[in-house]
């Protein structure tokens, strides 16, 4: 793992494998290991760079509220810093939201797009949600919202199976800085490009976990209408984290739809 300045922070990234550059971008509250499963399978046939948002896990987190332009710029300034020309990219959560703003800011420097369990738009009822979170997060601390995020990310089932990765992905959260959470918080919850994504001319794959509460397959219709033909995946018994609820089904969506 390294770390390089881009702009006014330090990104931490990590490159793996050789052949066609992979971008992979986490949810919130999480870092680059989300996607231990998913890089060990493309790394084979792939150049997989792996990063961490502003706000979260090596990166720095500076005050104030962030936006999805300088989340955006953050991707292409790593992406000048390491000379990647073109590169595929697969986002989930805010990651996804990413991808959509960065295929339509730069399609030039984007190859094949992925959107998992992600949205396009925070309606003002949901926007009052957001708000609570932050200023729980800011009176308390990211550790406190650790329980109530695992019951929307992971299905009951998947929870009690997986202790060790519940207190993994638990520690995650309660990692990560109050100032990142509440500058991607603020993006987020101002998250509104559904009428602007007919304008996306990449090829997109959409996935969503079948019993995701908090981005459900409805909302990813949305987003696979919009993008001129854009492709969606329901996987069964997923929620929202479906990389790792269902890594076997969701590698293989991935790999077949960027090697196809």
């Amino acid at each position: 793992m390294s770390t390089i300045r881009v702009s006014d922070i330090d990104v931490h990234y990590l490159v793996e494998g050789s052949g066609p550059w992979v971008t992979l971008s986490h949810s919130l509250t999480t870092d680059l290991s989300m996607w231990d499963p998913l890089a060990a399978a493309l790394k084979k046939d792939y150049t997989v760079l792996r990063y961490d948002t502003r706000g979260h896990g090596g990166t720095s987190a500076p005050d104030g509220a962030y936006s999805f332009d300088m989340l955006v710029t953050d991707v292409l300034g790593l992406w000048d810093a390491l000379k990647i020309e073109r590169s595929h990219f697969v986002g989930l959560s805010m990651g996804g939201m990413i991808g959509q703003h960065l295929a339509l800011a730069a399609p030039q420097r984007l190859g094949k797009l992925v959107i998992a369990n992600s949205s396009s738009r925070i309606p003002p009822e949901t926007g009052a949600i957001w708000d609570e979170r932050i200023a729980q997060a800011q009176a308390q601390g990211t550790a406190s919202l650790a329980e109530a995020t695992l019951g929307r990310w992971f299905t009951p089932p998947f929870r009690a199976a997986q202790p060790a990765l519940m207190a993994r992905i638990a520690a995650l959260i309660g990692g990560t800085p109050v100032a990142g959470y509440v500058g991607c918080g603020e993006a987020i919850r101002r998250l509104d490009i559904t009428e602007r994504l007919g304008a996306i001319v990449k090829p997109t794959l959409v996935i969503v976990g079948a019993d995701d509460p908090g981005t459900p397959p409805a909302v990813s219709e949305v987003i696979a209408r919009a993008i001129p033909g854009a492709r969606l995946e329901i996987i069964p018994s997923a929620s929202h984290i479906s990389c790792l609820e269902q890594p076997e089904v969701f590698n293989r969506l991935v790999a077949d739809f960027l090697g196809s």
